[in-house]
C-alpha cells in the first residue's frame, strides 16, 4: 500500500490588523523628500539642585524644613477657611490665589533641599537639542514571504499582491511617499531601526506623533564600564579589549555614540543616559512601564537618575537577577544584574502577576517540609536528603506545610477537640475560620495537631505555583538553555517576564538598546508590536537573521479577525494523573473549603492555548534608518569673493588636514596615488580640494567630500564632475562614508562624461578625533570590496543567481582578501527589486545554516 503523503507544513504569523503607524517613505525617494523639522529643544527641570549636598551637624536645614512643613499645614487651613461662602468674592479670591502660591513656592523649596545626583556639566547643560530627522525604510522582511517564494519558486502576476502583502508593503506610489509622508495612518509592521536611540526616538515623538503610545520600554545600556565590552564589532569575535584600537568598531554610528557616552567617562555617561530616559518618558503611555537592566558597577548611579526623570515616587521594584553560576573576580564575585523598573505613573501602571512552579526545596516552598501517605494514616518529615532531591520522596506520599490556624481578627473562638485532643487559640489570637468551617476541615482531613497548636495542612498541589518576587534565581544562560551568540546578550527569560508582566497581547514594546534583539525576538513571540533601535549594523544583522528563521508555537486567539489585541485563549486541562496543565488553574485555599465554596482561579499568563499542527513564523518588519535629507547636507552658502568652503567648513578642513598629514592614497589593483599641493580650491561651488597628482607626469585632481553624516548622493557627484571637467581637471576622487547607489554608479561611467573618477571610501577613525591612540595613515582611506555574483538562465523564463564570493581590499597588507561564498554568514536576494526598497524574497545563511 502507498503511504500517505505528508500534508505540506502550515506557516502563519500574527497579524495586527487595528494597529497603525504613519506612512514612511522608502529609502530610494530620499533625494527628492525635502520635508524638514527643525530641532528639537528639551529642557531639565530647573528646579532640581545640581549638586549632592548635605549639612554634616548644622541642624538649621532639619529645623527649616519642620517650620516649612507647619506654615504649609497652616496655609491650607487658611484656604479652608477662605472657601466660606460668605467671604466677599473678590476678597477670598486674591487670598486664596496668594495662600497657594506660598504653597506651591514651599514645595518648591522642599524639591531643591533634596539631595541630588551632580556630575560634570550637569549644572551648565540647562537643556540639549535633538534633530529631527525622519526614518526611510531600507528593507521589507516577511519569513512567510521568503517560504511561499521558494515554495511557488515564481512571483507572477497572480502571485504578485500576495507577496506585498506579506511584506507589509503597502505599495504607496513615489509622489504620495514624497509629499505625503507622515500625514496618514498604514498598516502597522514592527521595526528595525538603524540609527543613534536619542535620534530615532525623537523621530519617533515628532514625526510620527507616538508619544504616549508605548507600553514598555526596556533598555540594556552600556554598563558604565570598559567601553569597548559593549560594541562588539564582529560576530565572529565576542571578546573584545577596551584598550584595543583592533578591537574598535569602524561603525560611524557606533563611534559617535562613543565620543557621547565617553568623552569624560562616567560624567558624559550620566548625560547620556539621562537624556534618553526623558524622550522615553514622553514616549510611554499612562499606564506603561520602563525597565533599565545595569551591572553593579553603577545601579546606585543609576536609580538616583531614574528618581530624578521618573520621580522616586512611580519606582516600582528594584529586580535582581542571575547572569552567571560563576564569576572571576578579585575579592566578591558578581553573579547578578540588576533591573530598575519605573512606571510613567504608578498609580495607573499595569501589572499582571507573574507565577513560577513551586518545588520542593524551591523558592516559596521552605515550609514544605511534611508528608503524608496515600491513605492519611501516616504523617512524617522530609528528611533533609528529599528535600534537597524531591525525587526521593516517592509518588504515594503527598507533601504540605503545616500553617497556622489562627489571626488577630476576632471570632467566635471555642475549643477544638481533634483526634481526642483539645486546642485553644494563644492569647489576643482566634480561629481564622467559623466553627462550621472547622467542622468541614475536619471532614477535609485538613487539621493537624503539633504540640499545643492546631494546624491547617496546605498541600503541594492545593496551588503548585508561586508569584514571582524581585529576585530571580532561574535565568541564568548556559549552554544547555540559549546560545549566547552577541557579547552583551540578555536571558529571554528576563525579558519575557518583564512583558508579561507589564503588557497585553497587542501593546507596543520598544527597546532602544537592540543588542542581539532579544527583546524584539520575545515581543514577537508573545504577540507585541515592536521596534527596536541600535546604532550599529552587527546586532541589527543578528537580530535580522534571528527573527527571520525563528519559529514559535501559534497561541490560539479569542478573535482571529483581531489578532493578538483580542487576547490569547486560557484554558483549565488536566492530564492523566489530574495534574493541573493548562493556563487556568485552582487555587484552594482554607477559606474555600472551611466555607464549602469553589476555590479561585489564577491565568498563568506564559500558557495559553496552542494550535497544535500550525507553526508560527516572525511576521512582516522592517529595516529603517535615521537620514538626513540630503538637501540639508548639500546647502552651500552663497557664492562671495572670500568664501570658497561648503557649509560644513570645519568637516571640510578637518578633511584637507587628513589629505595633507596622510598623501598617499592606496587604491585596488596594488595602486597609490601619491599627492601634494593639497589645498582648498581657489572658488568653487562643488569642490572641497584640489592636488598634484605626483608620478610619471604631475596632473592636477579634485576632491568632492560626502556629508559628515549621510551618505554621497547622486547630485553632489553629478555637480562635482560638471565642474571638475569644466576647470580641467584630470581625475576627480569622490570621498565619504557612505554612498547611494545611483551615486556609485555615476562614478563608474564619469569617464563618459569627460573626467574618470574613483570613490574612496573614508575610515570612520576620522570621526574620533584624538580617541583613538593613534591613526594609521594606511587605514583612512581604502576601496569597498563588492560581492561577486553570477546569474545564469535556468529554463522557463526564470534565472539561477549564486553567490560567488566576496573580495575585501586591505590597504595594510596592498591584498585583496577572498572570501568563499560558502563562508558568508548571510546573503538576501530581491528578486524583483524596485530601486527602492529592498524585499527580502530569498535568504541563505551559509555559515550559519539557519
Amino acid at each position: 500500500m502507498a503511504k500517505k503523503k505528508a500534508a505540506a507544513p502550515k506557516y502563519e504569523a500574527f497579524k495586527h490588523p487595528e494597529a497603525t503607524s504613519p506612512m514612511r517613505p522608502d529609502v530610494g525617494t530620499q533625494a527628492a523628500f525635502k520635508k524638514k523639522k527643525p530641532p528639537v529643544t528639551y529642557r531639565y527641570d530647573s528646579s532640581l539642585s545640581p549638586a549632592l549636598d548635605w549639612d554634616g551637624q548644622n541642624p538649621a536645614r532639619e529645623q527649616g524644613e519642620a517650620i516649612l512643613a507647619q506654615l504649609g499645614q497652616q496655609l491650607g487651613e487658611i484656604r479652608t477657611a477662605l472657601d466660606d461662602p460668605g467671604l466677599e468674592p473678590a476678597f477670598g479670591d486674591r487670598l486664596s490665589a496668594a495662600a497657594w502660591e506660598c504653597v506651591e513656592l514651599i514645595d518648591r523649596l522642599k524639591s531643591m533641599s533634596q539631595p541630588f545626583l551632580n556630575w560634570a556639566g550637569k549644572s551648565e547643560r540647562l537643556s540639549f537639542d535633538v534633530p529631527t530627522l525622519p526614518l526611510f525604510v531600507h528593507e521589507r522582511l516577511s519569513t512567510k514571504a521568503i517560504v511561499e517564494t521558494l515554495r511557488g519558486h515564481r512571483r507572477d502576476k497572480l502571485i504578485q499582491g500576495t507577496m506585498f502583502d506579506l511584506f507589509g508593503d503597502p505599495r504607496h506610489p513615489i509622489v504620495d511617499q514624497i509629499t505625503r509622508a507622515y500625514e496618514y495612518p498604514d498598516r502597522w509592521v514592527n521595526r528595525m531601526i538603524l540609527g543613534d536611540s536619542l535620534v530615532a526616538m525623537n523621530s519617533l515623538l515628532h514625526f510620527e506623533n507616538l508619544g504616549g503610545q508605548v507600553q514598555m520600554i526596556y533598555i540594556d545600556p552600556p554598563y558604565g564600564v570598559k567601553f569597548g565590552s559593549n560594541f562588539q564589532p564582529f560576530v565572529r569575535k565576542r571578546v573584545v579589549s577596551p584598550g584595543d584600537d583592533e578591537d574598535l568598531t569602524r561603525e560611524p554610528e557606533m563611534i559617535q555614540a562613543y565620543r557621547d557616552t565617553w568623552n569624560i567617562g562616567t560624567h558624559s555617561y550620566l548625560s547620556y543616559l539621562r537624556d534618553r530616559l526623558l524622550l522615553a518618558r514622553d514616549l510611554l503611555k499612562k499606564e506603561g512601564s520602563i525597565f533599565v537592566q545595569i551591572s553593579d558597577d553603577n545601579v546606585h548611579r543609576v536609580r538616583v537618575l531614574m528618581d530624578e526623570v521618573f520621580g522616586e515616587e512611580n519606582a516600582c521594584g528594584f529586580i535582581t537577577f542571575w547572569k552567571t553560576s560563576t564569576s572571576t573576580r578579585e575579592l566578591l564575585p558578581t553573579v547578578a544584574d540588576f533591573l530598575l523598573w519605573y512606571a510613567r505613573d504608578k498609580e495607573k501602571v499595569e501589572y499582571h502577576q507573574v507565577f513560577v512552579s513551586r518545588e520542593v526545596g524551591g523558592e516559596g516552598a521552605s515550609q514544605y517540609t511534611w508528608a503524608e501517605s496515600a491513605n492519611g494514616g501516616e504523617i512524617r518529615r522530609l528528611s533533609p536528603e528529599e528535600i534537597v532531591r524531591p525525587s526521593l520522596i516517592g509518588d504515594d506520599w503527598s507533601v504540605f506545610s503545616a500553617g497556622d490556624m489562627t489571626s488577630s481578627h476576632y471570632s467566635p473562638s471555642g475549643p477544638v477537640e481533634l483526634l481526642g485532643k483539645t486546642y485553644h487559640p494563644a492569647k489576643s489570637r482566634y480561629w481564622s475560620t467559623s466553627p462550621s468551617g472547622i467542622e468541614r476541615l475536619k471532614k477535609a482531613n485538613r487539621l493537624m495537631g503539633i504540640g499545643k497548636s492546631l494546624m491547617y495542612k496546605r498541600y503541594q498541589c492545593d496551588f503548585p505555583w508561586v508569584p514571582v518576587h524581585s529576585v530571580w534565581r532561574d535565568t541564568l544562560m548556559t549552554g544547555f538553555t540559549e546560545g549566547k551568540f552577541y557579547v552583551v546578550q540578555t536571558s529571554e527569560k528576563v525579558i519575557q517576564r518583564c512583558i508579561l508582566m507589564t503588557t497585553s497581547p497587542g501593546d507596543l514594546v520598544l527597546d532602544p538598546t537592540c543588542g542581539s534583539g532579544t527583546t524584539a525576538y520575545v515581543a514577537e513571540q508573545w504577540g507585541r508590536r515592536w521596534i527596536t533601535i541600535d546604532t550599529s549594523r552587527v546586532p541589527l544583522a543578528l537580530a535580522r537573521q534571528r527573527l527571520l528563521t525563528a519559529t514559535f508555537a501559534y497561541y490560539e486567539l479569542i478573535e482571529e479577525s483581531r489578532g493578538p489585541v483580542g487576547g490569547f485563549v486560557y484554558k483549565r486541562r488536566q492530564n492523566n494523573r489530574g495534574e493541573e496543565v493548562g493556563g487556568i488553574v485552582p487555587h484552594v485555599t482554607l477559606k474555600s473549603i472551611a466555607n464549602s465554596e469553589p476555590p479561585d482561579e489564577e491565568v498563568l499568563v506564559d500558557q495559553p492555548e496552542i494550535v497544535q499542527n500550525l507553526t508560527r513564523v516572525s511576521g512582516p518588519f522592517t529595516v529603517e534608518g535615521t537620514i538626513p535629507p540630503p538637501v540639508e547636507t548639500m546647502e552651500r552658502p552663497t557664492q562671495s569673493a572670500s568664501a570658497s568652503a561648503p557649509a560644513d567648513g570645519k568637516f571640510s578642513d578637518r578633511m584637507l588636514e587628513v589629505l595633507r598629514k596622510s598623501p598617499v592614497l592606496r587604491l585596488e589593483g596594488n595602486r597609490t596615488v601619491t599627492l601634494k599641493n593639497v589645498r582648498p580650491p581657489a572658488k568653487s561651488l562643488s569642490l572641497s580640494a584640489e592636488a598634484i597628482q605626483t608620478g610619471e607626469e604631475e596632473k592636477p585632481i579634485a576632491f568632492a567630500f560626502g556629508p559628515e553624516n549621510g551618505a554621497v548622493t547622486e547630485t553632489v557627484v553629478h555637480q562635482a564632475l560638471r565642474e571638475a571637467n569644466m576647470k580641467g581637471y584630470a581625475h576627480l576622487y569622490v570621498i565619504g562614508f557612505a554612498i547611494q547607489p545611483n551615486a556609485r554608479k555615476l562614478i563608474a561611467d564619469a569617464g563618459l562624461m569627460g573626467v574618470p573618477a574613483t570613490y574612496v571610501q573614508a575610515t570612520p577613525d576620522l570621526m574620533m578625533g584624538d580617541l583613538l591612540k593613534s591613526l594609521r595613515s594606511s587605514h583612512i582611506f581604502s576601496v569597498c570590496g563588492l560581492p561577486e555574483i553570477d546569474v545564469r538562465p535556468a529554463g522557463g523564463g526564470q534565472f539561477e543567481v549564486e553567490l560567488l564570493g566576496l573580495d575585501v581590499f586591505d590597504p595594510v597588507t596592498m591584498e585583496v582578501e577572498h572570501r568563499r561564498g560558502d563562508d558568508v554568514p548571510a546573503w538576501l536576494l530581491d528578486t524583483d527589486y524596485n530601486n527602492l526598497c529592498f524585499h527580502v524574497c530569498q535568504a541563505f545563511f551559509p555559515r550559519t545554516s539557519a
